[in-house]
This record gives C-alpha cells, sequence and structure tokens, in this order.
C-alpha cells in the first residue's frame, strides 16, 4: 500500500501544472436540405432516363403549320427528278407510320423508333400519317402535323419529305426519302455494272 501511495503522490506532483483541454467549440451543421426518399428517387429515375434515351428529337417551341399546309423539304444535292418522283407519291411505300391519336411524346418515340427501323430494314421511302388535327375549332393548328415537320429535317438519313398525294391521305400524311444504305449503294452499284469483279487470289 505505501508504494501504492507514494507512485499516486509522485503523479500528482507531476501533474500539478497541467491544465485539461477544452471542448471543441465546433457543432456539426446539418445540410440546409436534405432529399427525401421520394426526391431521391425520382433524381435517380431522371438520371437513369437521360442515360438510356437517345432519342435527340425534341417537344420545345414548335412553328405551327395550318392543317392544309403542305409540307416540303430537299435536302441539297438531291436530284429534282426524284424529288418529283417522291411528290407525286410514284415511289412504293415500303413501311407506314400512323400517329394517330398519340400524344406528341408517344408520337416523338414513335417517329424515332420507325426511322431507325426503316434503316435498319433498308427501307427507302415510307409513308408518315400524322393527321391534320383541325377538328377541334380552339385549335386552327395541327400540332403532330408541326411536330413532323420539325423533327424530320433533325434525321440525318432523311433526305426529302413531302406532303401525299390524296389516296395517300393528302396534306395529312407526309412522304419521307430516306438515305440509301451501304448495302442497297452496292446492290445499285452490281446492277449499274459499276463494281469491279475482284480476282480470286
Amino acid at each position: 500500500m505505501r508504494a501504492i501511495d507514494e507512485d499516486h503522490d509522485f503523479f500528482s506532483r507531476e501533474m500539478a501544472d497541467v491544465e485539461p483541454l477544452k471542448a471543441a467549440d465546433r457543432v456539426l451543421l446539418k445540410p440546409r436540405f436534405e432529399r427525401t426518399p421520394g426526391q431521391q428517387y425520382r433524381r435517380d429515375a431522371a438520371q437513369r432516363a437521360r442515360t438510356r434515351d437517345d432519342n435527340f428529337l425534341t417537344t420545345a417551341f414548335v412553328e405551327l403549320v395550318h392543317p392544309q399546309a403542305v409540307l416540303s423539304y430537299m435536302r441539297p444535292g438531291i436530284q429534282h427528278g426524284v424529288f418529283r418522283k417522291l411528290r407525286q407519291g410514284a415511289y412504293p411505300l415500303d413501311a407506314v407510320l400512323d400517329l394517330h391519336q398519340l400524344t406528341v411524346e408517344e408520337a416523338r418515340n414513335e417517329v424515332f423508333r420507325f426511322i431507325r427501323d426503316c434503316m435498319t430494314q433498308d427501307v427507302r421511302s415510307a409513308l408518315i400519317n400524322h393527321g391534320k388535327g383541325g377538328r377541334d375549332p380552339d385549335r386552327p393548328a395541327a400540332l403532330l402535323k408541326s411536330y413532323v415537320a420539325m423533327w424530320l429535317p433533325q434525321f440525318s438519313e432523311v433526305m426529302a419529305f413531302h406532303s401525299a398525294q390524296g389516296f395517300h391521305g393528302g396534306t395529312g400524311a407526309v412522304y419521307v426519302l430516306l438515305r440509301k444504305s451501304e448495302q442497297q449503294k452496292q446492290r445499285t452499284r452490281r446492277r449499274l455494272g459499276l463494281v469491279d469483279a475482284k480476282p480470286d487470289l
């Protein structure tokens, strides 16, 4: 017991001038706001949608066209004879898309998939039925028709388009001329004898 008392006295003398540390004058602040689980889910879902969606067509401001307006578009370099044939509905239609009764967002997705599918299937001439949208007296412009007129030039694959002849829907539909795929170009070259036969090695 005497040895323990002497150790305690020695420790007390050595520590006599030591002052205990003060608590730090800091408070951990919470963020100004914390996302609720619902907010975080919606944020993550929007991020996932942006990652997956490669559809570049926009539903922002569109210049409205009249229900009876004739749509007409031709990229530079298209031969006038080819465009005239398109206007006259002389090309066989390889694919048809009907947008009647669809919302703008639904039509956006359908048009995007349709053009992509056409290119995959080597479709050269197609028809899109967009309607005239003039039945509502409070909406004298054709909404889907206006968006189709804005969307089609955004595809590099679309070479030209023109409102259809009456037997194909008139101004409620549009003929679409698509760029030739590489396979189509090769077939045309072979048919015209423009491909040199390679010697067997």
